[in-house]
């Protein structure tokens, strides 16, 4: 994709508003297996009603009354708890201090224009955004109340995640929560392309179900994500590429062994390899910047050959087997951003650049499933 075609997606306004909705929920079997996501393939407008026919089949569960959702699971020894519920991006922000739902990366407009239509062709939103904010006090106070009852499903699906889920749905229960999250303003943690196809839907409907999108908000105070580092290749570059232009920008390039310069990565060092030789670059990284950001609008440019694409991977042994002396590519290992840096460029009106940040775990894709259709996907 072009990196140029980046764009800022619209902000929504607050206050903050997740909503009760009708969830659909796959029954454990179906949850984390990798055969499900065939249900949510092309072609999309039959996706309806494939799930007509799961539930028939017992596949499905559809909640008649609806609800918010307190979801809890647990992956590789890490536990997320998020509350889920429709969110309201029907309004949107004019000034920066409006704004309820902070974006850290740009979209690619074609990509959002595909998932809207897709989401409108399913009338589905067939997983929810995961946000992350600092809660009050008193919210975390509600949610760990509800979270010492005995949950309405519990369960470990096909992938090994495990899962509880409460549904909340006391009047009183709700406005005490929606008071509570009214003034919060939410970071993307994963979804930004799903979040602007959910803003195109509503500009399409204004004023029906496409005014609220499915989000799972987590404290990240409470139980929070982890947030790792997405390393880079860049293809067609040499180890000495990336000392000239090191030392082209004034900043430091030094050759050491792979285990010293792995370990000297931090917020302004990065370890770099053609596979042969290893490099720890030393940076100049402002308080207010990250690292990949230096990386990709300073160090980058500077090149003198390359980079012919840019590759992100998500480990270090993904990373490390696309170095290649001989061919030209060399690895770069990343430091991670904490969540507070990255709030606050979201708050200065700043993007990072594409694939910055690796928000986990994800919950499994089935558990909770927000549709689009009145009455939900069969009738009752």
């Amino acid at each position: 994709m072009d990196v140029a075609a980046l764009v800022t997606p619209p902000y929504v306004a607050g206050p903050l508003r997740l909503e009760p909705f009708h969830a659909l929920m796959l029954v454990p079997a179906r949850v984390g297996d990798p055969s499900t996501g065939r249900a949510f393939a092309r072609p999309y407008k039959d996706v309806g009603n494939r799930l007509v026919r799961w539930r028939e089949r017992g596949l499905l569960r559809h909640d008649e009354e609806p609800a918010l959702y307190l979801h809890e699971y647990t992956a590789a020894g890490i536990t997320v708890r998020g509350l889920v519920g429709a969110l309201d991006v029907s309004r949107r922000a004019t000034r920066p201090e409006d704004r309820a739902v902070l974006p850290h990366e740009g979209i690619h407009p074609a990509q959002a224009d595909d998932l809207a239509d897709r989401m409108a062709e399913m009338e589905l939103n067939p997983a929810p955004i995961l946000l992350v904010h600092r809660g009050s006090e008193r919210s975390r106070e509600i949610l760990d109340r509800i979270a010492l009852q005995d949950p309405d499903r519990q369960f470990t699906d096909r992938s090994e995640q495990q899962h509880r889920i409460w549904a909340v749905r006391e009047p009183a229960v709700l406005g005490e929560l929606a008071a509570e999250l009214a003034p919060s303003r939410a970071l993307i943690a994963d979804g930004h392309h799903r979040y602007a196809a959910y803003l195109r839907l509503q500009g399409r409907g204004p004023g029906g179900p496409c005014d609220r999108g499915l989000a799972m908000l987590v404290d990240q105070t409470s139980t929070p994500l982890f947030l790792g580092p997405i390393h880079r290749t860049l293809a067609g570059t040499t180890l000495d590429d990336l000392r000239v232009a090191t030392e082209s920008i004034g900043m430091g390039f030094e050759e050491r062994e792979q285990a010293e310069a792995v370990a000297a990565l931090g917020p302004d060092r990065l370890a770099a390899t053609d596979g042969t030789r290893w490099a720890v670059l030393s940076l100049t990284v402002p308080e207010d910047r990250a690292a990949v950001e230096v990386l990709h609008r300073q160090l980058v440019p500077a090149l003198p050959h390359g980079p012919s694409a840019i590759g992100y991977h998500h480990t270090v042994d993904e990373a490390l087997r696309k170095a290649r002396p001989r061919q030209g590519g060399v690895a770069v290992l990343m430091p991670a951003p904490s969540v507070d840096l990255v709030q606050r460029i979201a708050e200065d009106d700043r993007l990072l650049p594409e694939k910055a940040t690796s928000f986990q775990p994800k919950p499994s894709l089935g558990v909770l499933i927000r549709t689009l259709r009145a009455g939900g996907p069969a009738p009752s």
